[in-house]
């Protein structure tokens, strides 16, 4: 399903929630058509497909969203020891805070468009639901499916928003312009697992249109709800009825995808370890030259090698050193979970070269000087990278495409000035191997060991299958994400799996969260795992300590605690909302 198809024609009937000004409490939008006019099926439907549009990140006009991008790579990624900002300081310099964090403030240029598109999103939601109730001639079974879905989204904007600000307001559909009593509250988890309960009580497990959210994947992300709460025993059944028993929307039973890099594949999109992701299309007619928002994973454009490879530019988002060394391996090919990774030789690094052992999952994620980058040839190191003091020598590899793939899954000639940055490569919201994890996480608290060890090792035998690792002196299959002469490994990989003996009770949650870190590395969730676990100051900061000597972007930098945990609200928010004298919503702690 491409949820944009409906979206230009139904652009006009959204009543779209300005949400960083009182605006989205007291104003209905100027230019947009009353529900009545809507108040059919085919009406909500268009509505409904105008709130799954948003999951991409990009709605409205302009260019500038990258802070908004469905990947969360600034705020998951750079944020975190995963990656850094890219391209120079100056260039979408509103990023370099987030790897900073002494210099973001609430007037940053690029939080508000996190916000915004959170409430734009809910609002969405709402307008379907408050159309829906007004509209004639839809069956109790089409009301209820619609009903599912809007409250399901409204739940993943809600949460969205709650990762990244915590101190949030929850919008349903009550908040309106007569009822603008609406304030901050100190806790809108019951209310996203209330719309999220809703959906996975009324959803059907299939769909024709393999883009809308089904009953197995509504189960995910209440249990990624229960998860952030840490609600584990309430988490845990559900993960285990997901593993055992969820599908795909269009009924096929998740699994591990056989490779790894298929994830990341714009041809194999939407297959079996798709637990939920956005969509996104190319050469549809919706590109235009910085004026709209393009399907084609507008928000990660800037993330391709600066200087040649995948993209027409820019440089941004490089894979950190610290997360290239934590694919080291011990003598049985399992992590190195007392951080002894950060000593001795660095990976990559082409004058005092580390050559031990390798979990492969490290050339499927980060392009590095000397291995093959798909098909276009050996990574040249310094040559695709735009600031190398700041940036390192990584370049990202999980949202790009293959040369072969250039111009099939790439727009081609539209009016945008970099068609080949538009990619229809969708964006993972959550995978399997995330459902597997986090039930191993929730097995670790129940005292549950062995589970915790199986569902662990469910994950890292994938990632030990050689078939999808990379090779030399060999072709690569775009078609099925592998290599075809598989002689050569690219590395001196060696990955194991965890045995009761080197999988105990007390390394066990560490050994967890090792494995988050390198199964879905650069795919947006780092720092928000840290958060959870209540970690973030001491890895940030032990992280920037190793950093300072070879990055000017790390000089000053400095986590606090108690207030870098969340990004702060917009200024100009607070400033409207409170305008009249009404405290409607509180900053942050520290900001």
């Amino acid at each position: 399903m491409k949820h944009k198809y409906l979206y230009g024609a139904g652009v006009v009937v959204m009543l779209v929630m300005a949400a960083c000004s009182k605006d989205f409490l007291e104003k209905p939008p100027i230019g947009t058509l009353s529900p009545e006019i809507v108040a059919s099926e085919a009406g909500v439907q268009g509505l409904l497909i105008g709130a799954y549009s948003l999951l991409d990140g990009n709605g409205s006009t302009g260019d500038g969203n990258y802070g908004s991008a469905a990947s969360n790579w600034g705020y998951g990624g750079v944020a975190s020891d995963d990656a850094y900002k890219g391209s120079d300081p100056s260039d979408v310099a509103d990023f370099a805070p987030f790897e900073q964090f002494v210099t973001l403030t609430p007037t940053n240029g690029a939080v508000p468009q996190k916000w915004n598109l959170g409430y734009n999103g809910a609002q969405r939601c709402n307008d379907v639901l408050n159309t829906l109730a007004i509209s004639t001639g839809i069956s109790e079974s089409t009301k209820t499916g619609i009903i599912a879905q809007a409250r399901f989204l409204r739940a993943f904007y809600h949460m969205e928003l709650k990762k990244v600000f915590n101190n949030i307001i929850y919008a349903d559909e009550n908040v309106n312009p007569t009822n603008t009593k609406v304030t901050n509250t100190a806790d809108v988890w019951p209310k996203i697992e209330a719309d999220l309960k809703f959906a996975v009580d009324n959803l059907p497990e299939t769909w024709s249109e393999v883009g809308r959210v089904n009953k197995s994947a509504a189960k995910a992300f209440l249990a990624k709800a229960y998860m952030f709460q840490k609600k584990f025993a309430a988490a845990y059944p559900i993960l285990q009825d997901v593993i055992a028993t969820g599908k795909t929307s269009n009924n096929v039973k998740y699994g591990l995808n056989p490779q790894y890099y298929s994830n990341f594949n714009p041809a194999q999109k939407n297959s079996r370890e798709s637990v939920f992701a956005v969509q996104t299309s190319v050469q549809d007619g919706s590109s235009v030259d910085w004026g709209g928002a393009p399907n084609g994973n507008y928000g990660d454009i800037l993330n391709f090698p600066y200087n040649g490879g995948p993209g027409a530019c820019c440089g941004f988002y490089n894979p950190s050193q610290d997360l290239a060394n934590a694919h080291k391996t011990d003598a049985n090919g399992l992590p190195l979970l007392d951080e002894s990774y950060a000593t001795g030789l660095r990976v990559g690094d082409s004058t005092n070269t580390y050559t031990g052992t390798l979990d492969p999952r490290l050339d499927l994620t980060i392009g590095r000087k000397g291995v093959p980058y798909l098909d276009w040839g050996l990574h040249p190191g310094a040559d695709w990278i735009r600031n190398v003091p700041n940036d390192g020598l990584f370049s990202p590899k999980k949202n790009v495409y293959a040369n072969s793939q250039k111009g099939t899954f790439t727009d081609v000639g539209s009016a945008y000035w970099g068609p080949t940055e538009l990619v229809a490569n969708n964006v993972n919201l959550i995978r399997f191997s995330d459902v597997l994890l986090w039930a191993a996480e929730c097995a670790v608290t129940a005292g549950d060991i062995p589970t915790a060890m199986a569902y662990v090792n469910t994950v890292r035998a994938r990632a030990a299958d050689p078939s999808g690792w990379v090779y030399r002196n060999s072709d690569y299959n775009a078609a099925t994400a592998q290599y075809s002469t598989q002689t050569t490994p690219a590395a001196n990989y060696k990955i194991g799996l965890y045995t009761p003996a080197t999988f105990t009770t007390a390394n066990a949650m560490k050994a967890v969260m090792f494995e988050r870190r390198l199964e879905l590395a650069m795919e947006g969730h780092r720092f928000f795992d840290l958060v959870r676990w209540g970690i973030a100051a001491p890895t940030i900061n032990t992280y920037i300590a190793r950093e300072k000597a070879q990055r000017p972007l790390k000089q000053n930098a400095s986590f606090t605690a108690g207030k870098n945990e969340y990004f702060p609200i917009p200024q100009g928010t607070l400033d409207k909302l409170n305008s009249d004298g009404t405290k409607r919503i509180t900053q942050n702690p520290g900001y």
